[in-house]
């Protein structure tokens, strides 16, 4: 991590939708972490889908072999975390309070990284919050992880701007399945993403990459990872 980061502690995993690679980006930034000896916690505030997948920091304890994960909330249906909660007539994760929980983990660790649901601005709460509010609480940046194919720009362009609108600091866009066969609308959006970016990418994780063993998974995430996300990509 860079030492603008590091100094931070708390690192927000969010992205452009749901299904592009969240959980794989945020298991490979814990293993690069834990790999430097680094005390490594990762918080999902909110899980959604409970029973349906495999809960995401299931599948980042079995990629990065961190243990240290915490769930805030759980709903059963598969939805944005406030809908869920509504359905399933359960109230829905305090955000509030899930802020003052991630700000007690980063006390006693180096690098508290926390996973949202869904894209930036998916709402958790009947006020509207979102995982954006809860960086901007936590005055953390955010990493945004994006699809590789055709519609990713504007999906992308649009987080950008709501990140700025809000001062939350970018720590770039990674693409979460970097397809082993890419076609040109692939293949041109790397270009047009680190457009987007103003810088180059943070980050490529190829396609399967969350069903790797341990070992190759933490050569995946050295090798497809930017220097300031524990990597050596350039």
């Amino acid at each position: 991590m860079t030492a603008q980061l590091a100094a931070r502690g708390i690192l927000v995993i969010t992205g452009t939708g749901t299904g592009v690679g969240k959980t794989v980006v945020t298991a490979a930034i814990a293993a690069l972490a834990r790999s430097r000896g680094e005390r490594v916690a990762v918080i999902k505030p909110a899980q959604t889908g409970v029973g349906t997948d495999v809960p995401d920091a299931e599948t980042i304890r079995l990629l990065s072999g961190v243990t240290d994960t915490h769930e805030l909330a759980r709903f059963p249906d598969p939805l944005s975390p406030e809908t869920a909660a509504r359905t399933a007539g359960l109230p829905p994760l305090d955000m509030r309070a899930a802020a003052e929980y991630i700000s007690g983990l980063a006390e006693s660790r180096d690098l508290v990284l926390v996973e949202g649901a869904g894209g930036l601005l998916v709402r958790y709460d009947r006020d509207g919050s979102t995982i954006a509010d809860l960086a901007g609480a936590l005055d953390a940046p955010a990493v945004v992880v994006a699809a590789a194919g055709l519609g990713t720009l504007n999906h992308t362009a649009l987080t950008l701007e709501a990140l700025a609108a809000r001062k939350i600091i970018s720590a770039g866009v990674v693409v979460g399945s970097w397809p082993r066969h890419p076609g040109l609308a692939e293949l041109a959006n790397l270009t047009d993403l680190e457009v987007l970016a103003g810088r180059p990418l943070a980050g490529m994780l190829p396609e399967g990459s969350g069903q790797l063993g341990r070992t190759e998974f933490l050569a995946i995430a050295r090798a497809g990872l930017g220097p300031h996300l524990g990597g050596q990509l350039r």
